[in-house]
């Protein structure tokens, strides 16, 4: 297993200024502070197994074209947008960097199975004492 964070090379990653959307007074209207983060998955240096699982991701800032979009808007200052873009970047491609573990399936236990064997005995002579009840006249 690989406990080494991936990294996301710089010339990867296309950021352009926006201005910020929402309230903020007289500053949010002049100055471009927001980012806009644009990654190609398929075209990255990441590994092909990483690139698959974050494809596969149903995560709405995913194009179909495979291009991650992130807008980074809550800071003042632009380069803190930039910071927390580039930071969520990097935890979304490292939450699925290990691969997820694969599923061993696991038998009962032989006691498990004769506890069930018991209690389906116990219940069929219960339901076959209901069975008939005979008229006296």
């Amino acid at each position: 297993m690989n406990a080494e964070p991936l990294h996301v090379r710089e010339d990867e990653v296309e950021l352009s200024a926006i201005r910020a959307q929402g309230a903020g007074g007289q500053n949010v209207n002049k100055v471009s502070s927001a980012i806009h983060l644009r990654f190609d998955i398929a075209a990255s240096s990441l590994p092909d197994d990483v690139k698959e699982r974050l494809l596969a991701l149903h995560d709405s800032r995913i194009t179909k074209d495979g291009i991650l979009v992130l807008k980074a808007q809550q800071h003042r200052t632009q380069e803190m947008n930039r910071f927390d873009a580039l930071i969520r970047l990097h935890e979304l491609v490292n939450s699925v960097a290990q691969p997820p573990k694969t599923r061993k399936p696991t038998k009962p236990t032989r006691a498990s199975v004769r506890r069930v064997r018991q209690a389906k005995t116990q219940r069929s002579e219960v339901k076959a004492t209901r069975a008939r009840v005979l008229h006296e006249h």
